[in-house]
């Protein structure tokens, strides 16, 4: 790839996403195009003053300069050149490659204009310097790697499965919500999927875990009310007249819960939409040294805005954003939940069981995800089911695990998920794995 696009694409990334200039490995001298080594200095100004860089931010910095950089249409063109962030790394990678090589051919240069017995151990030693520019992070990695699995074989008690949710078998058949994983979670409007992703925030909440929640459908009010309600077992449709409703033991356990929710490391989004927010609002959670094991939970795919709008190829756009979520669950090395709709054509089937078919503009979500799992309520279709609240959770691709069904307690009028209670009456369930 050429120098130039490198350089641009790396920069327009910082100007997309700000944030990401914290995790810059270079600095200036590893750009051969002089308004790209004027525009990085003044990032890492700006960066150092503010902790943000946009265009109008790096105008001032540059001040006098910023015509000789192209003015500011030129950083508006940086930012718009790119198309995603998500191969920053890749961008700096090859600068760093390219800057590896430069310094090489100085260095063979300099003892071919005099070559001594004095110079060439300086270029040996040039060289090898040159080398660990770009292998020394790789051979730190691969150590690392190395050392954590010895200690998995020695120690396997140890070893880190997953976050727990709370829902035992869900949590067996999945060994737990896995760091790195991008999970889809589908179902129809109305089955519960709002509410089951709730229940595993709750849970993970509940162990310590902190949660960042991005709704782009309901209020985050409205959304505390209903893990208020989870918690505490109040009706949910009691909020819409509190003064009338509530008896003086709602209220009771209402306040409890909400004592409850304080301790938890929760946060919701729900003015975040596009996944550029999203992403940037992602990584400046994980900079809080007071948070720790990290969940992301997103409400819901098709409401995120991409980074490019293609007006006649949504099936792209999807997967846009598929493919960038599952990066960045790799990079960050936490879980992301992303609830998903399903298309109508689950309607027109006798067994309305949701299929990989039926995920709506699918895209590439069947190859990003990790997992998929699909919510299925049999008394969603009809009223006199014999299995009412009853909430089939289908695993239906499971990367590194066998694939399933758990079924689980819904109770629809608080908006909790739990196992049967089977001392109360439920019946015997069993996990299918398949």
């Amino acid at each position: 790839m050429d120098t130039y696009y490198a350089e641009t694409s790396l920069l327009g990334s910082i100007l997309l996403e700000s944030s990401l200039f914290k995790e810059v490995e270079i600095d200036s001298n590893y750009f051969n195009y002089s308004r790209h080594k004027v525009i990085f200095e003044a990032m890492e100004e700006a960066y150092k003053e503010k902790e943000k860089i946009d265009a109008v931010i790096l105008t001032s910095v540059l001040g006098e300069k910023i015509g000789a950089v192209g003015g500011v249409m030129y950083l508006t063109d940086l930012a718009e050149s790119v198309p995603s962030t998500s191969t920053f790394k890749h961008y700096e990678q090859i600068l760093k490659e390219s800057y590896q090589l430069q310094q090489a051919k100085l260095a063979a240069q300099e003892f071919l204009n005099q070559p001594t017995v004095t110079n060439l151990d300086r270029l040996l030693g040039d060289l090898k310097d040159c080398s660990s520019l770009t292998a020394s992070s790789i051979k730190e990695s691969t150590y690392s790697d190395l050392v954590a699995i010895s200690e998995e074989l020695i120690d396997p008690a140890s070893e880190h499965i997953g976050y727990m949710t709370g829902l035992g078998s869900f949590d067996q058949l999945t060994g737990g919500l896995q760091r790195g994983d991008l999970m889809i979670l589908a179902a129809r409007p109305s089955v519960g999927k709002t509410a089951f992703a709730l229940n595993l925030a709750a849970g993970h909440c509940k162990n310590g875990g902190s949660t960042l929640l991005f709704s782009l459908e309901m209020g985050r009010r409205q959304l505390l009310k209903r893990m208020i309600s989870a918690e505490a077992f109040v009706n949910g449709g009691k909020w819409r007249d509190i003064k009338n409703r509530f008896s003086p033991e709602d209220y009771e356990r209402t306040m409890n819960a909400i004592g409850n929710l304080t301790n938890w490391q929760l946060e919701i989004m729900d003015t975040k939409r596009s996944l550029a927010e999203i992403r940037a609002e992602i990584r400046k959670h994980l900079q809080d040294p007071a948070k720790r094991n990290h969940l992301v939970i997103i409400d819901y795919l098709q409401l995120i805005t991409p980074s490019i709008l293609r007006k006649d190829r949504r099936d792209l756009e999807i997967g846009e954003i598929t493919r960038e979520l599952k990066l960045l669950a790799m990079e960050l090395d936490i879980p992301i939940i992303l609830l998903s709709q399903l298309s109508r054509g689950v309607e027109t089937r006798q067994d309305k069981r949701p299929m990989m078919s039926d995920l709506r503009e699918s895209g590439n979500i069947e190859q990003d995800a990790d997992v998929i799992a699909f919510l299925y309520r049999d008394d969603y279709y009809d009223k006199d089911s014999e299995k009412e609240n009853e909430l089939e959770v289908i695993i239906s691709k499971h990367r590194n695990g066998p694939i399933g069904v758990v079924e689980l307690e819904f109770l629809r009028e608080y908006g909790r998920v739990r196992e049967w209670d089977r001392a109360c009456g439920g019946k015997e369930r069993e996990m299918l794995i398949v």
